[in-house]
């Protein structure tokens, strides 16, 4: 019998994390489960995945951190970004991190097994949006891109937006990160 394929998932929604290990175990998969950035280097050194799920957003730290640091540990890894806040700009790290692929909650495992399976070289079959991007998503899409550079220190955003900090700390209160 062949080895199981090992799959490291980051991701701080429990239930959730669970649901999904489950998921990927009755594919064949070993999975381990880790929920803060700080158990990753042991799990991925005890675990020694070939692939990885990572939630974007892990309590108050950026799981684009765990990103990088799984690429450190294995450039062939295929890792996934999953979020429930996605935005180009963290699409776009995600991606430049070595990140393989980048999807938005909620996707399914067969959505996540295809982005493992997805060409590394991407595909130049897919469609465009059938409408244009709103202004509020574009709005969004340019402060979120301004408080990746500034290290999501939002004092710095703000003065580089050229607007007031609580104007922007309400911006971010609607919509989350």
């Amino acid at each position: 019998m062949s080895e199981p394929r090992r799959l490291l998932i980051v991701e701080d929604d429990a239930v959730f994390a669970r649901t999904l290990a489950r998921s990927f175990e009755r594919r064949g998969y070993s999975v381990e489960v880790v929920a803060r950035p700080d158990d990753l280097d042991e799990a991925a050194a005890h675990l020694r995945p070939g692939f990885a799920v990572v939630d974007l957003r892990l309590g108050g730290a950026s799981g684009l951190e765990c990103v990088k640091r799984l690429r450190q540990t294995d450039a062939d890894m295929r890792i996934v970004v999953l979020t429930g806040f996605a935005s180009i700009a963290t699409a776009v790290q995600a991606v430049k991190l070595g990140a393989t692929n980048y999807l938005s909650k909620p996707a399914t495992t067969d959505d996540i097994e295809a982005a493992f399976d997805a060409p590394p070289d991407g595909d130049v079959a897919i469609e465009p949006a059938a409408q244009p991007t709103s202004l509020r998503t574009l709005e969004w899409e340019h402060i979120h891109q301004t408080l990746a550079e500034c290290g999501f220190n939002v004092s710095e955003a703000a003065r580089r937006l050229g607007m007031h900090r609580r104007t922007l700390a309400r911006k971010l209160g609607k919509r989350h990160l």
